[in-house]
């Protein structure tokens, strides 16, 4: 058996020695990958570890995204709009019953105040002419054997013939026929007067703006024909609000932008109503434009301003640099390197010059930024780049001008 033993150790050695390896492997694998765990673990610490998060880029605002605050003088604006309308408008009507045999003119045309514009058939008052005149003769001739008679009796009455009571009857006769011509020249002179208005004539100086019967036509009593209208004066009816209309007196300029006009037009208030309008609070006021070469047409679509001068500096910024949150407005600055909210109270706004008053809450010496951006965040680190950066430094735009003192 002893002699046995050698053999067999002989013969284990070698699976053993291949356990050993595949043990020093695992091992070794085991060691490599510890070493890896924990030099991930120090290159990457935990999520929930704050202190391992790499800070944000800080935002860079180029000289046209920044504008400093302006001390100037902001002219106050009073704007009303609303269409132009001729006030010198002429309807011509019919003055009498009877049938439209002509009209003369077109929609478009021009006349002249006394030219004829048509005919109306006016057989019926020319007949009613004629009989005021029989009537007029009539009485003419009535009143001619009154007088004759009158006198006979007064001769009568001086020699006794006749008691005086037949000469007052006399004289009762001939007051009557005297009145009775009187009658009659009134009621011929009133068909006559009718005869002649009824003639169409136009009434004034202008263009005819509408026909609105035509040839052939029955015509009633007082009904339309045509509208003339006179352009050579316009006027502009708007409103304002009650706080504003103290600021305005008949006689101010206004400049006017009317529609389908490249260039604005001049005017001057005209008059201002006394009152305000029930239900809105605005008072009207009335502009009139002097339209000699007849450029503008009523009905044309009109903006009015007037303009006051202001004789005080203000804190100012661009309009597109207010933005508005919870009915508060506000504007975002760069200070220290930081982007900050400021609330602001605004006061007057100029839109045609782009920019607004700034009463409270923003320094005059710190940059705002002039255009809207999204998801700005207070705090976030922020340059400016530019010459925009340098309070001192003159500006590089229009948008970026120097800060007001």
């Amino acid at each position: 058996m002893q002699a046995d033993t050698p053999l067999l150790e002989v013969s284990r050695s070698p699976r053993r020695k291949r356990l050993i390896l595949a043990g020093a492997a695992v091992l070794l694998i085991g060691a490599v990958a510890a070493g890896g765990y924990v030099m991930a673990s120090r290159k990457s610490p935990a999520a929930g570890d704050g202190k391992g998060k790499e800070a944000a880029p800080a935002l860079q605002f180029n000289s046209g995204e920044v504008a400093w605050p302006l001390r100037e003088a902001m002219p106050q604006r009073i704007e009303f709009s609303g269409p132009l309308v001729a006030p010198r408008t002429a309807i011509v009507r019919a003055k009498a019953a009877g049938t439209l045999l002509d009209l003369s003119v077109a929609e478009g045309s021009r006349v002249r105040a006394g030219q004829s514009l048509g005919r109306i058939d006016l057989a019926d008052l020319q007949a009613r002419v004629s009989e005021r005149s029989a009537m007029l003769e009539s009485a003419q001739a009535t009143l001619f054997e009154a007088e004759r008679l009158h006198d006979s009796n007064q001769r009568l009455a001086a020699q006794n013939f006749i008691s005086p009571t037949a000469l007052q009857a006399s004289n009762a006769k001939l007051e009557a026929a005297r009145a009775l011509l009187k009658s009659a020249q009134a009621q011929l002179d009133t068909t006559r007067i009718g005869l002649r208005e009824a003639a169409l004539v136009a009434p004034i100086d202008g263009i005819v703006g509408k026909r609105h019967a035509v040839p052939g036509e029955k015509l009633a009593a007082e009904q339309p024909l045509l509208t003339i209208v006179d352009l050579a004066t316009l006027e502009l009816a708007g409103t304002v609000s009650t706080h504003e209309v103290g600021l305005l007196k008949p006689g101010q300029a206004v400049v006017l932008q009317v529609e389908g006009m490249a260039e604005p037009v001049k005017g001057k208030i005209d008059r201002i109503a006394p009152a305000a309008e029930a239900g809105t609070r605005a008072i009207g006021v009335v502009v009139a434009l002097a339209n000699r070469d007849e450029k503008l047409r009523a009905g044309q679509y009109a903006t009015g301003e007037v303009k006051l001068a202001d004789a005080t500096e203000r804190l100012t910024v661009p309009i597109t640099a207010v933005g508005q949150a919870s009915g508060q407005d506000f504007v975002w600055t760069v200070e220290n390197g930081a982007l900050v909210r400021r609330v602001i109270v605004t006061g007057r706004k100029d839109v045609a010059g782009g920019r607004v008053e700034v009463l409270k809450g923003l320094d005059a010496k710190a940059p705002v930024l002039a255009a809207r951006f999204d998801n700005l965040k207070e705090g976030a680190q922020a340059t400016i780049a530019g010459s925009a950066a340098n309070p001192g430094a003159p500006a590089a735009s229009a948008s970026a001008p120097r800060p007001a003192s």
